[in-house]
């Protein structure tokens, strides 16, 4: 398990004021992706693949708000596997949230809540083949 923090994303209330602020505020590049009620946000530069270009930045998303999974940013963890990561967290007094859904081809995702109540979110790479 590498627990890197790898991705954030950010809820919002109205997504046109949110991608606006954020793009002006730091410069971010925002796409919006509706089919996947979606918006992609590169917070520096990226490498051909979309993944961050150097070290010390992570890039993220925006979200609707949904008070059921969290009423604040997220901040996503990789794992080597997030079935592995959800048991030991539940062993450890936190709960799955959301659990394991693939994305897209790019791997898999869950949400789960900590002892102290906050959402985090779990990312697992699809398997490279």
């Amino acid at each position: 398990m590498s627990g890197r923090v790898v991705h954030f994303e950010i809820p919002f209330d109205d997504g046109n004021r949110a991608r606006s602020f954020y793009a002006d505020a730091f410069g971010w590049r925002i796409q919006e992706m509706p089919e996947l009620s979606y918006t992609a946000v590169t917070s520096g530069p990226t490498s051909d693949q979309g993944m961050p270009g150097e070290p010390g930045f992570v890039n993220g998303g925006m979200v609707q708000r949904d008070e059921t999974l969290a009423a604040g940013p997220v901040i996503t963890v990789d794992v080597e596997s997030i079935d592995a990561a959800l048991e030991k967290i539940e062993q450890l007094g936190g709960s799955t949230v959301v659990a394991k859904e693939p994305v897209g081809e790019m791997g898999f995702a869950a949400y789960f809540k900590d002892p102290e109540g906050n959402v985090m979110g779990l990312w697992e790479n699809a398997p490279q083949g």
